[in-house]
């Protein structure tokens, strides 16, 4: 019995919101996925920049962002409306379905790379900017435990709008204010460039 539990409770974690997540099912969430299609793609690479690719993300990321977009606690008008409907096991379901699709990589700005790469891999001692790598892994896979993203082959667009919307205090669904605090250091030439090598990650 006490060995059921345990491997019952190595599946389970618990989100920011309270809610339990568990791992979802890929092939329900396949189904259910149609709809995320217009504007993600069938199989999360988005064919836009103004939309996120969820190809290949953390599956407990994945799951976190639908609770907060349902719940308010992330804000975006599009996404309260589309996971308004959602039961729990929906999310975990599309969450699992995305995350074991595989992201297509972009290419970044070689004018930018080389910025880019030194706020990745060693941030802004001058500022006090954390290298991005710290949280999100040396090659931008995120940390699926702690719930932070993967980053690599992410579109730059959506990635600098993401880091303007934390420093404007638009977003603000990071655990311990940690994105809001680093992107308000960041200048707008260090978020086009980072944002840029995000996209060429490999």
């Amino acid at each position: 019995m006490k060995k059921l539990l345990l491997i019952a409770a190595a599946g389970v974690l618990v989100g920011s919101t309270g809610v339990v997540w568990a791992k979802g099912d890929a092939a329900a969430g396949q189904q259910k996925s149609m709809t995320c299609a217009a504007c993600h793609g069938a199989d999360g690479n988005s064919a836009s920049p103004d939309f996120p690719k969820l190809a290949g993300q953390n599956e407990a990321y994945l799951y976190k962002q639908l609770t907060e977009f349902k719940g308010g606690a992330r804000v975006n008008p599009t996404m309260q409306g589309m996971a308004a409907p959602l039961s729990d096991q929906d999310m975990q379901d599309l969450a699992a379905y995305f995350s074991s699709q595989k992201v297509a990589r972009g290419e970044a700005d070689p004018a930018l790379v080389k910025q880019g790469e030194a706020v990745f891999r060693g941030g802004n001692l001058d500022t006090g900017v954390a290298a991005c790598m710290a949280c999100h892994g040396v090659n931008g896979a995120g940390n699926a435990g702690a719930k932070f993203p993967a980053l690599a082959g992410q579109h730059a667009k959506y990635t600098e709008a993401q880091l303007v919307a934390f420093r404007a205090l638009g977003r603000a669904n990071d655990p311990g204010q940690m994105m809001r605090n680093i992107a308000a250091k960041l200048s707008d030439a260090e978020m086009k460039a980072v944002a840029s090598y995000i996209q060429g990650l490999q």
